[in-house]
């Protein structure tokens, strides 16, 4: 039985006085608000309502059930109108995973610039390059950055990173510069270790994703530390333009290899698959989308 769905039809046949007027409301057999009522009595173990053939009246138990039943429903009609409301409008919490160096250089502007625009909208900003389970930690969305996802979460990609080989001038100058993917085997090359194969990096040859191994001098999982060592002339990095894009411009590494293009990433917005989208939620991923679509369009790290 489902209780609320009786206490509701209990409600209606008492204030119509009739079970055959609040069938007619329903546009129900009579047979199936009788026996909504009698179960609700044989949920409750007593008598609501007394029927004779002219009339029908509420049992003193009745009275006091009916009042108790108009103010859990009204409380649920009210909790239910809030809900639709906080999910249309523009106010509440939002609990973001971004990844580190991603999130601070690109996305932490763009977030601060929403935060001002929408100051009833509470961001929790968690950078971190850990993959998190975003039902389980209670994430409203992730931001991935990776060539592909897997197909459990609901998925929006919103942005792309070109991904750069770089050496420093005096990197280039003592060990020379590679001419073709295959020549990095000869060179000390810098990896990031949360890219899967460290030892292997891919590269476009004629439009054909082709893999090359290297020989890795160093590695770690922090992009921006790879990108020091090679300014210090350490080894050739390969690396998001996010990364590497300040160190370019100013002169501390060159870009290498521009013939072979690596294969672009995609910045992705990770939704939990088990939960409506609130509307300040859906604002937030188009507000993101739309920012970095122009950061594209007019270079942002263009070198």
């Amino acid at each position: 039985m489902d209780k609320l769905k009786s206490m509701a039809m209990f409600v209606r046949v008492a204030e119509m006085g009739s079970f055959s007027a609040a069938a007619r409301q329903q546009g129900i057999a009579r047979s199936i608000v009788t026996r909504q009522i009698a179960q609700l009595e044989n949920a409750v173990g007593m008598k609501l309502m007394t029927r004779s053939t002219r009339r029908l009246t509420l049992t003193s138990a009745g009275s006091a059930y009916l009042e108790k039943c108009r103010e859990i429903l009204d409380l649920i009609e009210s909790a239910e109108i809030e809900l639709a409301q906080e999910h249309q409008s523009m106010r509440g919490s939002v609990r973001i995973s971004l990844p580190l160096s991603y999130g601070i250089k690109r996305l932490a502007p763009l977030l601060l610039e929403f935060a001002e625009q929408y100051a009833e909208v509470r961001l929790e900003m968690n950078y971190n390059d850990r993959q998190v389970d975003l039902i389980e930690e209670g994430i409203d969305l992730a931001i991935r950055i990776t060539r592909r996802l897997a197909d459990s979460d609901i998925v929006r990609r919103v942005g792309t990173v070109r991904v750069l080989v770089a050496a420093s001038p005096d990197y280039l100058a003592m060990h020379g510069e590679p001419q073709h993917p295959a020549e990095l085997l000869n060179h000390d090359c810098l990896s990031y270790t949360a890219s899967g194969n460290l030892d292997v990096w891919h590269f476009l040859v004629e439009g054909v994703p082709v893999e090359f191994p290297v020989r890795a001098r160093l590695h770690s999982n922090n992009g921006d530390v790879l990108d020091q060592a090679a300014g210090k002339g350490m080894g050739i990095t390969y690396q998001p333009d996010f990364i590497v894009a300040d160190s370019i411009k100013a002169g501390r590494v060159t870009s290498i290899l521009t013939a072979y293009p690596a294969p672009e990433l995609g910045v992705y917005v990770v939704l939990p698959s088990n939960r409506q989208i609130p509307y300040r939620v859906r604002v937030l991923i188009d507000f993101l989308a739309n920012r970095l679509r122009l950061d594209e369009l007019h270079g942002f790290a263009a070198m």
